[in-house]
């Protein structure tokens, strides 16, 4: 029984995303697709390559390090896969509880400022916003 392939516009289709994209990681040598043709077949490996790609970027990977952990696969033996991933896990969710803090910070600062422009325009008897003195 032959290998099932996929064509560009399947996993397209399937993973939202554009045949550019998809072109893009073949381009960067992430996938492989084999050629009939003028038209890419490509195999449930390269599936596969394109949904991890996929996800790290959705936790905020780059291509690159979501590439580095896709090539560190080793079948029956993804110990140091998982450890690597794990640590780019760890680096970027610090990194945004660190943008969060920032961003809790900015916040309190706008409602402080808020606050008080809202008590200087209460204090002015006569005045109503936009007015200028």
């Amino acid at each position: 029984m032959p290998e099932q392939t996929y064509s560009i516009s399947e996993l397209a289709r399937e993973f939202g995303v554009t045949t550019r994209t998809i072109r893009f990681y073949e381009e960067k040598g992430l996938i492989s697709p084999r050629r009939e043709g003028q038209h890419r077949r490509y195999s449930p490996a390269d599936r596969v390559r394109i949904k991890l790609i996929l996800r790290g970027k959705r936790i905020g990977m780059t291509l690159d390090e979501s590439a580095e952990v896709v090539d560190m696969y080793n079948p029956g033996d993804n110990a140091g896969q998982l450890e690597a991933l794990l640590g780019k896990v760890d680096e970027r969710r610090e990194k945004l509880l660190a943008q969060k803090r920032d961003i809790d910070a900015m916040l309190a600062g706008l409602e402080e400022v808020q606050a008080l422009c809202r008590q200087a325009l209460a204090a002015e008897p006569g005045q109503t916003p936009g007015d200028n003195p």
